[in-house]
């Protein structure tokens, strides 16, 4: 049976949504908040998803263990804006169960 996760977003305005995330569906954090309209159309996912712009950054405000950053993530996040030490991209974040109780905030699109 396939498991949903609950995971607190905290969208552009300051929001904060719980929202259950399909394990069974390969979404990744970035799909997610597509998925429930988290942020303005056009601010987020900009390059589908590759690591290749910065627009799906956000911030990981909980001590939910998470898979190693990617040469392609690390490089993206040097060269983006608003990068804090817990700066992930979300589209590098695939939903698994390991990931009940996340906490992340979006960063600000520019």
């Amino acid at each position: 049976m396939a498991l949903d996760v609950n995971i607190k977003i905290t969208d552009r305005n300051g929001v904060t949504h719980e929202v259950a995330a399909p394990t069974d569906m390969a979404l990744n954090l970035m799909e997610v908040v597509k998925l429930y309209e988290l942020a303005e159309e056009g601010t987020i996912g900009v390059c589908g998803g590759m690591a290749m712009c910065a627009s799906c950054q956000c911030y990981v405000n909980s001590d939910t263990p998470l898979p190693e950053k990617s040469d392609e993530e690390d490089a993206m996040l040097s060269e983006a804006y608003n990068v804090k030490e817990n700066s992930r991209l979300g589209c590098q974040i695939h939903i698994t169960e390991d990931l009940e109780g996340l906490e992340v905030e979006l960063a600000p699109y520019e």
